[in-house]
């Protein structure tokens, strides 16, 4: 049977009718005079609020999450297109090692390393890394969206390489390596810039100069990162055969041009990766609440 939303907005507020006279129902119980009536149902209401604000912050952040991740379609698309035909299987399955290594790498120490251990109220000083959680045991239940959700950071971090090493790098050191960086080098750096013992984080007991950094939306902690890497990956790995030396290892006279394939999947990237961005950095105020005018804050990092 179909329900029409009048139907389903009824529900609702006999839902919340019901709610309401259930707190009424409690607080006269347990209260003796109208003051503590009133009293307890405030403060059962402010709980509820609180609940759902923290409810609307997770899937906030699970919505962010889900732009972010898609990325990395837009980044297996724009590789795949500006690689020649032949290794395009390759560039593809490098793509995905990057997603698969950050899952074991973040998963089980990445996380960790990072975050691991701080809570809000944190005033142990500064530390070189996290130093509990691992496997993400002993997180809170309001931490896993945030795990999620710097999980697809580490791993758009460590896809900015894949097209770097196209065309010349093994499967197997491409997977140590995209377990290396999410599970070691990412975290050492977002623990340093992002957690609250970081020793360039403003929200350290004792900040870097006394104002320490912020990184908004990962310009320093992801993109200086993967590039720093993606360059001394580089300098290892030299450039593709044949490009400027011959099969004896003699210098061409012109570097030999080896063009992507397909310009329609450089296109469709560029456009995967633009619709990414939104939840990449205006999912970096990490929460949405109408008191920290988050809303302007995300909206105007969008626009940037």
């Amino acid at each position: 049977m179909q329900v029409s939303s009048g139907y389903r907005f009824l529900q609702d507020g006999e839902s919340s009718l019901e709610y309401g006279e259930t707190i009424y129902d409690s607080c006269l119980h347990n209260s003796t005079s109208d003051r503590d009536i009133i009293e307890c149902i405030t403060n059962k209401l402010e709980s509820g609020q609180i609940i759902i604000s923290r409810d609307t912050n997770t899937w906030f952040l699970i919505f962010a999450t889900s732009l972010i991740f898609f990325m990395q379609a837009g980044f297996a698309m724009l590789c795949a297109g500006s690689v020649r035909i032949k290794n395009v299987g390759n560039t593809m399955l490098k793509n995905l090692l990057d997603t698969c290594g950050a899952a074991i790498g973040f998963f089980t120490i990445g996380f960790a390393f990072a975050f691991g251990g701080q809570h809000h109220t944190d005033t142990t000083g500064t530390t070189f890394i996290g130093s509990s959680n691992f496997l993400l045991q002993g997180i809170n239940d309001n931490d896993y969206a945030y795990y999620i959700f710097e999980f697809a950071f580490a791993a758009t971090c460590a896809t900015i390489v894949a097209g770097t090493l196209a065309e010349r790098c093994q499967m197997a050191a491409y997977l140590c390596y995209s377990i290396i960086l999410t599970g070691f080098i990412f975290p050492v750096v977002a623990h340093a810039i992002w957690s609250r013992n970081g020793f360039l984080s403003a929200t350290n007991v004792n900040p870097f100069l006394g104002v320490g950094a912020i990184d908004f939306a990962g310009g320093t902690v992801v993109h200086v990162t993967g590039g720093a890497t993606a360059l001394f990956a580089s300098i290892i790995l030299g450039p593709r055969k044949g490009r400027f030396y011959d099969a004896r290892g003699n210098p061409l006279p012109k570097p030999k041009p080896h063009p992507g394939h397909s310009v329609a999947l450089q296109m469709l990237g560029t456009f995967i990766l633009w619709f990414g961005w939104y939840g990449f950095n205006a999912g970096s105020t990490l929460t949405h609440s109408p008191y920290l005018n988050t809303g302007n804050i995300a909206a105007l990092a969008a626009v940037n």
